[in-house]
């Protein structure tokens, strides 16, 4: 899937997100936010100006969140995204509320909408998780020219061909048939088992 897929996905699928932001004393605050739009602009959420939600998202201008669909852990796929935040005012609350018709029994008419504003996380990172499929499906995408950084475990040149490190895979998910051998990142659960038992110390940790 491409970047805009993922973040329609979210919208669609898992709508209800975890978000986490940061308090003023650097502490971790989450909060239960529905993802309402996204295009090719981002992706698109509202509050009211009265929270405290709304004062930390001002003040630090980025926010993170994890959506999550599925019976149980084993049928279970995540969508974590982490980006940057800015507010749009009211001007698509009517687009919202009309992809959104239940939020008209919480803000009934105007008068009560009169405190919500729109938000954009317009530039951002992602990843994808999927339990459900055996091997697990990993991907990571970024949106809004946000720049793409490496995460997981590589194998170098240094590497001896022991294949102890697909021994400890917990997915089978190394490439053995050459040397150096391949970590399939699309695979990968990044539990480091690997990078831990490799006596050539030919495993790299990125990100």
């Amino acid at each position: 899937m491409e970047s805009k897929d993922y973040l329609s996905y979210l919208v669609r699928e898992i709508h209800t997100t975890v978000v986490a932001t940061v308090d003023d004393a650097g502490q971790p605050v989450t909060a239960a936010i529905d993802m309402m739009d996204a295009d090719e602009g981002g992706l698109y959420f509202l509050t009211a100006r009265g929270k405290g939600f709304y004062d930390r998202l001002k003040k630090r201008g980025t926010l993170a969140l994890t959506g999550l669909k599925g019976t149980d852990t084993m049928h279970c796929a995540a969508l974590s995204i982490r980006g940057k935040v800015r507010e749009l005012g009211g001007g698509l609350l009517p687009r919202l509320f009309e992809k959104n018709p239940y939020m008209n029994e919480i803000y009934p008419d105007e008068a009560s909408r009169s405190a919500l504003t729109v938000f954009v996380i317009y530039e951002g990172s992602g990843e994808w998780f999927d339990l459900s499929r055996k091997p697990i499906e990993r991907a990571s995408f970024t949106f809004g020219g946000a720049e793409k950084v490496q995460e997981g475990y590589f194998i170098t040149d240094a590497c001896i061909g022991c294949k102890l490190c697909y021994s400890k895979c917990p997915q089978k998910c190394i490439d053995i048939s050459g040397r150096p051998v391949v970590i399939q990142q699309q695979n990968c659960l990044h539990c480091g088992n690997c990078y831990e038992i490799c006596p050539a110390r030919a495993i790299v940790k990125r990100g």
